[in-house]
Formats: C-alpha cells, sequence, structure tokens
C-alpha cells in the first residue's frame, strides 16, 4: 500500500497541471586536464609523460543539459543528459557514448524522484560524501578498483529521496552494461536474472557529518567480458547469470571548522565462472580550504589475497582558485604494491593503466588546469 500511495502522489497532479507549466534548461560543464608523469609505467620499468585521457588530476571533462519543467502540484519532469570526454584528443568517453555518463527521464516531489535510463549506482552517491580525493586522474580509488572510478547502470530504473536527513535509494538496471567493454545487454527469455544490476544506500546528513552505507550487485551473462580484480590485468570470467559481483560500503565524514575529513570501507565478493576473488578497499582523507588554496590528501589501501596483489596508495593535492569557475592545481601521488600479481597504478586517468611490473612500485605528478560552466 505504501509503494502505492507514493506512485499515486507522485502521478496524481498530473490531472491538474497548467496548461503552460514553467520549465527551464540548463547547459554545465567542467574541462579538466594535465601533464603527468609516472614512474616504472611498463614492465621493463621505464617513465612516462603524457596528457591523460579519461580526466585530470581533479575531475573527468563533461557537458550535459540539465532541465525541468514544473507540472503542478509539487510535481516536476525532470532530465539529464550528460556526456564525458576526453580534452587531450576531442573523443567521447564511456565507450564511445554520446551522453555516457549520464542519460535519464523523471519525475520529482517532495516524496523524491523516480528517473529512467542509464544512471549512476547508488555505490556512488553513498562515497560521494566521504570519498575526498573523488574520481580524479591520480590518486583516486578507481586506481584500486576501477569500478569505483564511476559506477553506472545502463537500462536503470532508480529512486531516491531525503527526508529529515536521512537518504534513501534504490537502482535496478535489466542490463548493466550493453556496451563493448561490458557487452552484458540485458535479460534473455528464460533467465530473469541474465546481466542485472541493483544497488541500494541509506545515508545521514547532520549539520556538521554524516554516515552512509550502500550494497551493490552485478550478475553475469551470456558473452560478458572479464571483471576486473587488478586494473590492467586479466579479469574474471563472468557469463553465467549465477555470478555475482557484489560491493558492501559503509563510510562517514566529519567537518572540523574548515576540515572535512573522510573515511570507508568498501569489502568486495566476485564468484565468477571459474574463480573467486574477496578484497578490501579502505580509504582515509582530509581536505581544507584555505583563501584561495584548497588542500587534499587521502591514504588508501586495497587487500587482494586471491591475486596476490595488496596495494597501498597515498596522494597529496593543491588548488589554487583563480576565480570561482577555474582553478590550477598540483598532483603527487605514491603507489606501494604487495606481492607478484600487484601491478596497481597511480594513475587511474586512462582506460589501460600504465601499470608497472608486478610487486614494483610507482610514483606521479600532475601540473593541471580546471575550468567549470
Amino acid at each position: 500500500m505504501k509503494k502505492a500511495g507514493l506512485a499515486i502522489s507522485l502521478l496524481a497532479p498530473l490531472v491538474s497541471a497548467p496548461a503552460f507549466a514553467q520549465s527551464s534548461v540548463t547547459l554545465y560543464g567542467i574541462v579538466d586536464t594535465g601533464v603527468e608523469y609516472l614512474t616504472h609505467a611498463t614492465p621493463t620499468g621505464g617513465s612516462v609523460a603524457r596528457m591523460p585521457v579519461i580526466g585530470g588530476g581533479d575531475v573527468p571533462s563533461r557537458w550535459g543539459l540539465k532541465g525541468s519543467e514544473d507540472l503542478g502540484g509539487g510535481l516536476k519532469a525532470i532530465f539529464t543528459l550528460e556526456s564525458g570526454f576526453s580534452l587531450s584528443n576531442g573523443a567521447l568517453q564511456q565507450a564511445n557514448r554520446l551522453f555516457g555518463r549520464q542519460a535519464y527521464v523523471g519525475l520529482k516531489n517532495n516524496w523524491g524522484q523516480l528517473t529512467f535510463g542509464r544512471q549512476y549506482s547508488m555505490q556512488t552517491w553513498a562515497m560521494v560524501d566521504a570519498n575526498i580525493i573523488g574520481a580524479a586522474g591520480i590518486g583516486s580509488l578507481g586506481s584500486l578498483d576501477s569500478a569505483l572510478l564511476a559506477d553506472r547502470f545502463d537500462n536503470a530504473v532508480a529512486y531516491m529521496g531525503t527526508f529529515s536527513g536521512v537518504t534513501i535509494g534504490a537502482s535496478y538496471s535489466f542490463g548493466r552494461d550493453a556496451s563493448t567493454a561490458g557487452n552484458c545487454g540485458g535479460q534473455v527469455a528464460g533467465d530473469f536474472v541474465a546481466c542485472r544490476g541493483l544497488s541500494a544506500m541509506v545515508k545521514y546528513d547532520a549539520r556538521n557529518w554524516g554516515i552512509a552505507t550502500s550494497y551493490e550487485e552485478l550478475r553475469g551473462g551470456k558473452g560478458s567480458a572479464p571483471i576486473a580484480t587488478v586494473p590492467g590485468a586479466p579479469g574474471v570470467a563472468f557469463t553465467n547469470s549465477g555470478d555475482t559481483d557484489r560491493r558492501y560500503q559503509v563510510n562517514g565524514h566529519l567537518d572540523v571548522g574548515p576540515v572535512r575529513f573522510g573515511l570507508g570501507w568498501i569489502h568486495r565478493l566476485l564468484h565468477g565462472d571459474v574463480r573467486s576473488v574477496k578484497t578490501d578497499v579502505e580509504y582515509l582523507g582530509a581536505s581544507v580550504l584555505y583563501g584561495a588554496w584548497q588542500f587534499d590528501a587521502q591514504l588508501s589501501h586495497i587487500g587482494n589475497a586471491a591475486d596476490q596483489a595488496d596495494g597501498t596508495l597515498g596522494v597529496l593535492r593543491a588548488n589554487y582558485l583563480l576565480s570561482k569557475r577555474t582553478a590550477v592545481y598540483g598532483v603527487a601521488g605514491y603507489m606501494k604494491n604487495h606481492g607478484k600479481g600487484a601491478i596497481y597504478s597511480v594513475s587511474a586517468g586512462t582506460a589501460v593503466p600504465a601499470a608497472p611490473f608486478g610487486g614494483s612500485n610507482q610514483m606521479g605528478f600532475e601540473l593541471g588546469i580546471r575550468q567549470f560552466f
């Protein structure tokens, strides 16, 4: 009955909506890139200097359109179309999709929003406040687990609402990734769970602190690409609908004056066609705004006994704000690899990381510029 009541509350105002509703469309974006230098960037130990492909040391580049229309009675129609691109060569990202970052439409009122299309998993929304470094090209959690760089579902239905500081969210994908890279389009006749994706989140935010937890599950399917456990290394075969890739997350953040502290833990259980892998990622970070400067630091670690691949990543980042929209920045990261299967790269700024040879360490530096519009 509660679900029926929610649906009615979302749809009923349509009956009394005015003939000429108020609407708006916003164009927005971020352009961010730099030049990075990495040591031990090849299997033979060579270094490399380059412009990153996916994103700079701060945030990945993008442009988007966001719109809303007031339908009356507190109900709004909303949409977002967001395209990721490489500033170094102008190419589309997210497997060459026009709107690969987000592409959804839905309805929104005081009960929350219900949306349909390509959307972030609730795992991503749950870690926004605690993950200080975010989806940066150098030093992000994507260096340890590529899914944490930006986790999205195709063909998804999602709900999110906030009530007295508590945000709840859930999403369900009928086919989690139909790209060439994922190659797992959706359910097939007689196999309801093939290529399914689902996620859920509960988050509480007070004035100067917050906590969050999330759960995500991916299912395999015929033709699905292998699932990575170490970025840049061969993945785990994932072609059966009974295969599961699950992540459990708990995190929190605390603001003390101008300083924000964030910490979290992500436990992963992957069961593929012929082998299983368990990993644990922990991270701790801090950020402070001092005049025109913003300083960020984060330490993260992954434990992966199945692949003999443990890694510890430290990163320091400084942004100098030239204006409200433009900044220059510098980033320094250090990756300590443990075990012959550990080829984690300090840089997640390319689809194929500049991985060192097994068990070797890597340093990375980047200078860049970013502008919002």
